[in-house]
């Protein structure tokens, strides 16, 4: 009973430390908050019975407040199932704040996705304003999906795609923070065309083999900030596509996972532009690849603009890397004339240690090429007794000082 009564006074102090932030954000005078409680539209929070029907009674009165602030609570002690469910906007509320104390669960069978649209598990579209906080879990029971990402017998060759966890859609002036993300069935976190958002302080896992778990996804999003996070995933812990620009990715605990990706980009010949990304104070510990980007041959557009900063390997598999011939599972890709063009990319103040003697690849389009790669305090050593590690370089311009491996091969 303490327990309990000691947790509820920490959601208390949680809600009441919110409350004031949010209302430090509006004007004097326009201060009005209403809270809703899903126990009150029918939730159950047992584990077993679905509570989609109460949340989304729930949101709409949430949705429809007129008052600056609308809270959505989710109480401790409490584990809700949900099925499929997006909740949408635009609101009238200035903000949304939805407090995560207890925990969320997916279904633990695909059939009981069946008659939804299954590309999002929680999907938020067209919600401005919106902060998703609390200490509280949500477990998307990806397991069913790994081995089979399809429902029933589709033909052979059909791709099928799991359901991400969280997916947020054209949502502006966004927090995600505080919660722990646990097996998705693919993805934990996406953002599609989002702006002016800050994710920190949450803590995304999943077994390094979970297929296709990347941490956070980012597409055709601006001015997004990802911070002081943990995440040990199947896939890329961060990876930033096509159409973002002004990302800043500043310390994140990564590993188990793919690394820090951009891209990959130019998919079927697409023009892709990924611009004003900066990854530091990051520690990426035995993980697939360290920081990468990654670009299709035979696409349009360009890279740019993208530092990596006080960046700590720990055995990391191929530390640093530009791969401007990525290849998918071993297909064998045609070769292209056209590429995306990778320009003005630092590596600066970086350490650690490798688990493959390639330890920097600079793997560039032999017609485009990468420009203005500039390297700077970069050291990277063996993390295997007795090998050496070194660099390659492929068409790929820019001057290194202080680097070890060696960067004889960069082109003026």
């Amino acid at each position: 009973m303490w327990f309990r009564a000691l947790r509820s006074m920490f959601d208390t102090m949680e809600l009441f430390f919110t409350v004031l932030m949010i209302m430090s954000m509006i004007k004097p005078g326009l201060s009005s908050t209403t809270t809703f409680n899903v126990l009150q539209y029918g939730a159950i929070g047992d584990g077993k019975n679905n509570d989609s029907p109460a949340f989304v009674k729930a949101w709409k009165d949430v949705c429809q407040s007129k008052s600056d602030t609308s809270h959505l609570i989710i109480p401790a002690t409490k584990t809700f199932l949900l099925r499929p469910i997006t909740f949408n906007g635009p609101c009238n509320s200035k903000y949304i704040y939805i407090q995560i104390s207890g925990n969320i669960v997916a279904p633990k069978t695909k059939s009981e996705y069946s008659g939804s649209h299954i590309n999002t598990w929680i999907g938020f579209s067209f919600v401005n304003g919106l902060i998703i906080s609390g200490k509280g879990t949500i477990d998307g029971r990806g397991s069913v999906w790994w081995k089979q990402p399809c429902i029933g017998n589709p033909p052979p060759g059909t791709n099928c795609r799991p359901p991400t966890a969280i997916t947020l859609n054209r949502c502006y002036r966004f927090q995600i923070k505080g919660y722990t993300s646990m097996n998705p069935a693919r993805s934990h976190i996406t953002l599609t065309s989002c702006k002016k958002g800050i994710i920190s302080n949450i803590r995304l896992i999943a077994p390094g083999d979970s297929p296709n778990t990347d941490g956070i996804d980012i597409s055709s999003s601006r001015d997004i900030q990802v911070l002081n996070s943990f995440i040990a995933t199947g896939d890329d812990c961060i990876a930033i596509s096509a159409g973002s620009s002004l990302v800043k990715i500043t310390g994140i605990t990564c590993g188990p996972g793919h690394g820090i990706s951009i891209g990959s980009l130019g998919a079927r010949g697409e023009t892709d532009i990924v611009e004003d990304v900066h990854v530091k104070n990051c520690t990426l510990t035995q993980t697939l690849t360290g920081v990468r980007i990654k670009t299709k041959q035979g696409g349009g557009g360009f890279a740019r603009r993208i530092t990596f900063e006080n960046i700590k390997f720990v055995r990391a598999n191929n530390p640093i890397m530009i791969d401007q011939f990525y290849c998918v599972n071993g297909m064998v890709c045609q070769n292209k004339t056209q590429a995306i063009k990778v320009s003005d990319v630092t590596y600066r103040g970086i350490s650690g240690t490798s688990l493959t003697d390639k330890a920097i690849n600079l793997n560039c389009d032999q017609n485009v090429g990468c420009s203005n790669i500039v390297f700077d305090r970069v050291y990277v050593k063996s993390g295997v007794p007795g090998m050496k590690v070194f660099s390659f370089c492929h068409n790929a311009h820019g001057r290194a000082t202080h680097t070890k491996p060696a960067l004889n091969c960069l082109l003026k």
